[in-house]
């Protein structure tokens, strides 16, 4: 298999699960675009990629996902410098021990694990229809089932730091669903892979408060626990489904589709097949996308 020619796009590839997919896709020869916040962090994870797949066709573009008006930034970039993306995986997540907003007034969970994969694909749509045919995988993660409470989409009444990242990457999966039905009658694919987990620097610094409190007596063994369970082998799982959905010719035409860990089709949540659900979270998302671009 080889992605020679081919251009991918990946958020939150500096470290943890995105660098790692970023790395075996660079591998296989293609185009990798690293996006992260820190311009360091950045420089440093393109000569280890470089160095460790043999293609330099590596680079970086810094960005903030919290951010819109750099998730704005970004997407005009590739376009300008880039052209066309073949593929475009939208890897970055967020979790945070309390309820913090962005500068945009979003709460910063959802704006990085929602929001910012919904304008981003959209701004990008440009570069990945001249690419055609082209594939958007969102990456979803933490335990991603249960009910979205959308009078809590927000944080606005309760927050406690996991169980929420938990919906957030639920409400993704419901826009991932509703944005796959917008691109029916064109040539990008969209589809969502569940990573499984694996030891990142997002879980490692986690404050006790982030967990439920049944859990929280049990973190400090959680933790001495996760880099054994969860280390490099677990990392390398972790990017399974993401560079099948990537790279596969079997799944070029493949389409609205969620992976589990294992590349497998899977049924999407119960929660996720709610249409009021979907539209909600739609009309949120298009409602900050339209804000910054008119």
């Amino acid at each position: 298999m080889t992605m020679e020619g081919k251009t991918v796009l990946v958020t939150g590839s500096t470290g943890g699960i995105g660098k790692e997919t970023a790395r075996q896709l660079a591998g296989l020869g293609a185009g990798v675009i690293l996006v992260g916040r820190d311009e360091n962090r950045a420089d440093a994870a393109v000569a280890d990629l470089r160095r460790s797949s043999g293609n330099e066709s590596v680079m970086a573009i810094t960005a903030d996902m919290s951010r819109l008006r750099d998730v704005h930034r970004l997407a005009e970039e590739v376009g300008t410098r880039i052209g066309g993306v073949d593929v475009l995986i939208n890897n970055a997540g967020a979790t945070r021990s309390h309820r913090e907003l962005t500068e945009d007034g979003i709460e910063t969970a959802f704006a990085v694990n929602v929001v910012a994969p919904f304008c981003l694909t959209h701004w990008l749509m440009p570069a990945l229809t001249a690419s055609g045919p082209a594939r958007v995988i969102n990456i979803t993660g933490g335990i991603p089932r249960g009910r979205i409470d959308l009078t809590n989409l927000q944080g606005e009444k309760s927050y406690v730091g996991l169980s929420f990242y938990n919906q957030t990457k639920l409400a993704q999966m419901a826009m991932s669903y509703r944005f796959a039905q917008e691109l029916e009658t064109t040539r990008v694919t969209l589809n969502v892979a569940y990573p499984g987990h694996a030891y990142t620097s997002m879980n490692k610094n986690l404050a006790t408060s982030s967990y439920p409190p049944p859990a929280r007596p049990i973190v400090p063994l959680l933790r001495l626990a996760m880099p054994v369970v969860y280390g490099h082998r677990a990392l390398l799982r972790a990017t399974r489904s993401s560079v099948y959905l990537a790279s596969s010719p079997e799944v070029q035409d493949t389409h609205g589709t969620y992976f589990n860990s294992k590349a497998a089709p899977t049924p999407w949540p119960a929660a996720v097949l709610d249409e009021t659900t979907r539209n909600t979270i739609w009309e949120l998302c298009a409602t900050q996308r339209d804000r910054l671009t008119t």
